[in-house]
């Protein structure tokens, strides 16, 4: 049996929640529409100078717009009571296939041999929330931005990259394929990998292996995307990632009364696309949400991912994806999260491991909305997770690479000059004082900004971690390349964070 596309297991199930759904949507469109008539910075720039009445057009909106939602609440509380017993039969994530045209056959994965593979991975959070939420982080137009950010994604995977990406295995029991045909890495692995990330190899272009970049790094495997809320926003990003990305993993999350976690009224906003066919999927809820992140259903994706075969065995890849609690004052909050993912994501792994296969990564991301530089994140800068999985960026608590930035922007200037394009915002970014103005800053303990912190930064709440499996046949990993993204000018108030790893057998990095 192949992974279904919809969360349900019945057309007339899945016909009852769209009936349901197209029910509530009136009362959703109208309380949006009323959120949205808060503007952002740019939009009183524009409309000051346009329109001076605007404030006065503001108010007579509301006025219309608020009766009528009104009149809709008891039509739609009549039809949220339909909908929220049907979550109870939905799973958590619905799936896209799309079938490739040159479909890769059932040939052997040469990672086991010669100079092995290259992963390339990215993560970012897009906020891409219903309008009127997006505003509070300073950001509107939120199905333009889905288009536009699907339509980067799309051009950025279809470019050239001088490590070329995979081949999968043949058929699998979802009946996808894999990517296309494999072909040898060109650039040599180095021992200058780990010199260089350290800060001492601080030469340019190819010699660097980390950048701030205005582009999307070409030919990305996995793209994880978080805030991904609205389901319009994530039909658009379907519609332009699919014809790339065969595999697409959206919607996830609980709906409704999901246990312990309380009533779910928005997903949990993670978006996965692969290039190669998914295995095995698993997600879950955190159940201690507190405030206004109780409402979502934040959580941790695990999925297996199938990279090709050797000899019969399986090689796979593993993929941990999460959105953790975001208010600053709540560390004890994030640490439970990172304990329950780490549970979470080993058990998934004994679950849908088999005697044979050979695991080539197992990946830690997303937003865990907690900075290794400041006061207030000490505890979530301890804890375990970070001796399980390695963090290209730190070297310990309070202490990142030298350089490493902050993937939190200033949100109220993310529509100035400096940072208005992704080429502006890489050479505000990649000089100090622009760090300071245009990047959030460290916080203490209650959440308020640290004046007194020197020498961070920036906030980076976006991370991509790695661990290795020493009996996958003595595989073994190095950092090719960290990157820091400001291709999203002005379409998000995360910088998107990249990294590509090498695996090769033991004996090939030894010789290298």
């Amino acid at each position: 049996m192949g992974l279904r596309e919809s969360p349900y297991s019945s057309r007339f199930l899945g016909a009852l929640n769209s009936g349901a759904r197209a029910a509530l949507f009136p009362s959703y469109w109208l309380l949006n529409q009323l959120l949205a008539l808060q503007t952002t910075t740019a939009e009183k720039r524009q409309w000051h100078k346009r329109c001076p009445t605007f404030a006065l057009w503001t108010v007579a909106k509301g006025l219309l717009l608020l009766p009528a939602f009104l009149l809709s609440l008891p039509f739609s509380l009549v039809a949220f009571l339909f909908w929220l017993p049907l979550q109870a039969a939905r799973r958590p994530f619905a799936y896209q296939h799309t079938p490739e045209r040159a479909p890769s056959g059932g040939e052997e994965c040469p990672l086991l041999e010669g100079q092995g593979h290259t992963f390339s991975f990215l993560s970012g959070n897009v906020c891409l929330l219903p309008e009127g939420l997006a505003k509070f982080s300073n950001l509107g137009r939120s199905q333009w931005r889905a288009k536009h950010i699907g339509q980067i994604l799309a051009r950025a995977a279809t470019g050239h990259r001088h490590c070329s990406r995979n081949g999968s295995g043949g058929p699998n029991g979802y009946g996808a394929t894999g990517a296309s045909p494999p072909r040898p890495c060109q650039r040599p692995l180095s021992t200058t990998i780990e010199m260089e990330l350290d800060g001492e190899g601080d030469g340019a272009g190819e010699g660097r292996l980390w950048e701030v970049t205005a582009r999307f790094p070409p030919q990305a495997d996995f793209v994880c995307l978080q805030e991904v809320f609205d389901l319009r926003a994530s039909a658009s990003l379907c519609r332009s990632l699919g014809p790339i990305y065969p595999h697409i993993l959206y919607d996830v999350g609980s709906y409704g009364l999901a246990g312990r976690a309380g009533l779910k009224v928005f997903n949990s906003g993670l978006f996965l696309a692969s290039r190669h066919p998914i295995l095995a999927v698993q997600y879950h809820c955190y159940p201690n949400g507190k405030g206004e992140d109780a409402f979502a259903a934040k959580g941790l994706l695990s999925v297996q991912v199938q990279l090709g075969s050797s000899h019969g065995q399986r090689i796979v890849g593993y993929l941990n994806c999460t959105h953790m609690h975001a208010p600053e004052a709540d560390a004890q909050v994030r640490c439970d999260q990172m304990t329950l993912g780490l549970m979470w994501a080993q058990q998934f792994q004994d679950a849908s491991t088999q005697p044979g296969d050979i695991v080539a990564f197992d990946i830690y991301c997303g937003d865990l909305n907690f900075d290794n530089c400041s006061e207030g994140d000490e505890l979530e800068q301890s804890h375990d997770i970070f001796s399980v999985y390695t963090d290209p960026c730190r070297v310990g608590p309070r202490e990142d690479k030298p350089w490493v930035i902050g993937t939190l922007m200033a949100y109220l200037e993310i529509y100035e000059e400096p940072v208005s394009t992704p080429e502006s915002m890489k050479r505000t970014l990649e000089q100090p004082d622009g760090r300071r103005k245009f990047l959030a800053g460290p916080v203490l303990a209650d959440g308020r900004p640290d004046p007194s912190a020197t020498g961070c930064e920036g906030r980076r709440l976006d991370y991509i971690m790695y661990r290795e499996h020493p009996g996958s046949l003595d595989l073994r990993t190095a950092v090719e390349k960290v990157s820091f993204i400001t291709h999203l000018a002005t379409c998000s108030d995360h910088l998107p964070f990249g990294l590509r790893l090498h695996v090769a057998p033991a004996a090939h990095m030894d010789e290298a």
